[in-house]
């Protein structure tokens, strides 16, 4: 399974030949990813938020591509054709199943009105060798989910999980490897020292993607 990382929370996830792009957003856009995001397969949102669901752009690709997120980002996008999913569904494509799955957008005073979040999912990808979770932006709760790769924001502010824990919830579902995202926002800037502090403390491996940058696992 090979992971690229976007700016924010976009990852390209390669494996079994298909290619699967989730929450291509509109920080730090840069004209050149349209050719990879117009060549994906599959698109996966988590919620509304324009940095996780740049509609200008995803309007204008191949429209054979299939997008899937939920009712909540259909009404807010009607222009877009979204398969709406819900929390306990199952995606497949070819050999690989994608679970819905929960997820809870923190709140805080800013998000008031239509920027607040009512629906909000994560993802699981399972290739069969490997399992990549993409919490979305969400604050940690109990459940039972297992991956070897977790993608989760680290950064806070009453919106997702700090660093502290991203790094207990990294060892609660069993990864082997955890990728810190959403951290393009200048007003929500991340603390790199805090971060390597909790992940060493809790001994959770992690690795920082530059954008653009790609990691392969086995």
């Amino acid at each position: 399974m090979k992971v690229t990382k976007f700016p924010q929370s976009c990852l390209l996830i390669e494996t079994k030949e298909k290619k699967i792009l989730v929450d291509p957003g509109n920080l730090k856009y840069k004209e050149e990813y349209f050719k990879a995001w117009n060549e994906v397969d599959m698109i996966l949102i988590t919620h509304k938020h324009p940095d996780h669901c740049y509609a200008e752009v995803l309007e204008k690709l191949n429209s054979a591509i299939k997008i899937y997120s939920t009712q909540e980002v259909q009404n807010t996008y009607p222009n877009l054709k979204i398969n709406v999913v819900k929390e306990g569904d199952e995606i497949e494509l070819g050999a690989i199943k994608i679970e819905v799955v929960h997820a809870i957008h923190g709140y805080q005073p800013l998000l008031k009105g239509d920027k607040e979040i009512h629906e909000n999912v994560g993802y699981i990808v399972d290739d069969g060798q490997n399992r990549l979770y993409a919490t979305s932006d969400t604050i940690c709760f109990r459940n039972d989910y297992k991956a070897d790769i977790l993608c989760t924001p680290v950064t806070g502010h009453g919106l997702t999980m700090s660093a502290f824990e991203a790094a207990l919830y990294s060892k609660e579902v069993g990864a082997i490897l955890t990728l810190p995202i959403h951290m393009d926002n200048p007003a929500f800037p991340p603390d790199l020292e805090y971060i390597k502090e909790m992940f060493e403390k809790y001994d959770a491996e992690y690795e920082i993607l530059e954008n653009d940058e790609t990691i392969e696992v086995e």
